[in-house]
């Protein structure tokens, strides 16, 4: 019955077109009402709870850092130094795309602004290269999606705040796994070149190597500086957020100059509108989540799931194919805040890691980004290169398929997840 009213309430109100937020609350208001619980006290305390985290501090000065990383040149100058490493190699620009977005990834932790910043420096040059212009915006969309994963994570600390994980390891576990899934996407980019007639860029004298890498140095260091600082505790993962943030603002504003204060102004604005949205959704979650946790709504999940129990990899198989259908529905951050405090009781129940858990977690929910009808990064792509939707789908299945393959070889082999994070532990 509490199944029934939850996933009716909360899937009819989204039918309805209303904003997630809003549907969060009214599930929250119908559960309320089903157990006889309704008071609009209780809704604003927990609406008001949802928000007041002191690690959620760090979304908006990660997603700042993301804003003044792109005004302030960082992002044209990871570019630069990848362009002349690996962009005179056949399909040089799509090796380009995928190790930028591996460094923007341990930068910013937006994928949304990674993906606009490499879609407007690289597909103009893609198309003068001659490379398929949907292969190359499916492999930015799937190069893009690598920032949830590679911390610093804004994905991450939701889901830390939401199941009670700690953020650093969730940070410190995500790395290897952000560089595989990047490592897959090399394979497929290789495989899809084969059958592609495109134009190498010549290659960069030693001068200019030494050049670029020279002049992004500062952008190389600032993921050394935050992940450094993680691993050996000079600060939280709030407090990495505000030195990220700082950082790139006075990196942007007095080493390469970009940054003056129409575009600072613009970048806090940005920021603050990105944040806004992001802290109203966990701000409503709570309430929902509040009244799941009463209802027991985990404990009637785990007795239809008891059967597979005693076997965490199929129970894990099961999870990550169930959220995979659900992120073809819903956006990244709903999916987190709906499904995180169903699903981790089961977890724990099961006796899985919550840190592998959560990192794999992340993963199914980032490439749930490229998944059709939503695909919110997929709809970035198609604005900034001004393409129809249905190419880009068609051009980002080998990347899709690649990291839905290597998703699938962590949940079947959960050492190479828990293994590699012990090391950075």
């Amino acid at each position: 019955m509490i199944i029934t009213v939850f996933l009716v309430s909360l899937l009819g109100a989204m039918a309805l077109g209303m904003p997630i937020a809003f549907a969060l609350l009214i599930c929250g208001v119908c559960l309320m009402s089903v157990m006889g619980l309704f008071d609009t006290q209780i809704v604003a305390q927990n609406l008001i709870n949802g928000a007041d985290n002191f690690p959620l501090l760090a979304v908006p000065f990660f997603i700042l850092a993301g804003e003044l990383m792109n005004a302030g040149g960082l992002s044209r100058k990871i570019i630069d130094i990848a362009m002349a490493l690996v962009g005179h190699i056949k399909g040089g620009l799509g090796y380009v795309t995928i190790f930028a977005a591996i460094i923007m990834a341990s930068l910013s932790g937006s994928a949304i602004a990674d993906t606009a910043a490499l879609a407007a420096l690289l597909i103009p040059m893609m198309r003068k290269a001659g490379h398929d212009v949907n292969r190359s915006c499916g492999l930015i969309a799937a190069a893009g999606i690598l920032a949830p994963v590679i911390p610093p994570s804004i994905g991450f600390i939701i889901f830390g705040v939401a199941a009670g994980v700690s953020i650093t390891k969730l940070f410190m576990a995500g790395i290897v796994p952000g560089i595989l899934m990047g490592l897959s996407l090399v394979v497929a980019w290789w495989l899809v070149c084969l059958r592609e007639e495109s134009e190498p860029q010549p290659r960069a004298p030693l001068m200019q190597v030494l050049k670029a890498v020279l002049g992004g140095f500062w952008a190389l260091v600032f993921p050394v500086i935050i992940i450094g600082g993680l691993k050996f505790g000079v600060f939280t993962p709030t407090e990495a957020a505000v030195v990220a943030a700082v950082y790139a603002g006075l990196v942007g504003a007095l080493v390469y100059r970009n940054i003056g204060w129409k575009e600072l102004s613009a970048a806090f604005v940005a920021a603050a509108k990105t944040t806004s949205v992001v802290m109203f959704l966990v701000a409503a979650s709570m309430v929902a989540s509040w009244l799941i946790t009463v209802a027991d709504l985990p404990g009637e999940v785990i007795r239809l799931l008891k059967p597979f129990m005693a076997n965490p990899t199929l129970l894990m198989i099961m999870i990550m194919a169930l959220v995979l259908v659900v992120g073809t529905a819903l956006d990244f951050v709903p999916t987190v805040l709906i499904l995180t405090p169903v699903l981790m009781p089961i977890v724990v129940a099961a006796g899985i890691d919550p840190v592998y858990f959560g990192v794999m977690f992340i993963i199914n929910n980032s490439i749930g980004l490229l998944t059709p009808p939503v695909g919110t990064v997929l709809n970035v792509v198609c604005g900034v290169a001004k393409v129809p939707m249905a190419g880009v789908i068609r051009g980002v299945m080998p990347f899709l398929i690649a990291e839905v393959v290597v998703m699938f070889v962590m949940t079947v082999f959960p050492a190479l997840v828990t293994v590699p994070a012990s090391w950075f532990r």
